[in-house]
């Protein structure tokens, strides 16, 4: 299973900074969130999410400068409206490079 993002930056006893990069038609690999994270997009893009079997597709386009909080519980990673399976893979379908900051708090 792959690292839940690109580049490890920190890590503490609090919390696990990442730098996730995605170049169009790129993908994460399937990896599961076992902690609630924040997300701060800096280069946006849509991401294209499935579940770890690759089913159950969801289209989610990701603005510059938007910032999300996802609560991870039996599975599931929400923030809003805005919902995945905890185990996924995100491909970016879109035609920009993609870059974010992802905070997992421990």
């Amino acid at each position: 299973m792959a690292d839940v993002a690109t580049t490890k930056l920190l890590e503490n006893d609090k919390v696990i900074v990442w730098e996730l990069i995605l170049e169009p038609g790129e993908s994460t690999g399937v990896h599961t969130h076992e902690l609630d994270y924040i997300v701060h997009v800096i280069e946006g893009s849509t991401l294209l999410a499935t579940d770890g079997d690759g089913a159950n597709p969801n289209e989610v386009p990701l603005e510059n400068d938007a910032t999300y909080y996802f609560s991870v519980s039996n599975g599931i990673a929400t923030s809003g409206e805005l919902q995945t399976t905890a185990t996924h893979d995100a491909k970016n379908v879109g035609s920009s490079r993609y870059k974010e900051i992802m905070v997992e708090i421990k």
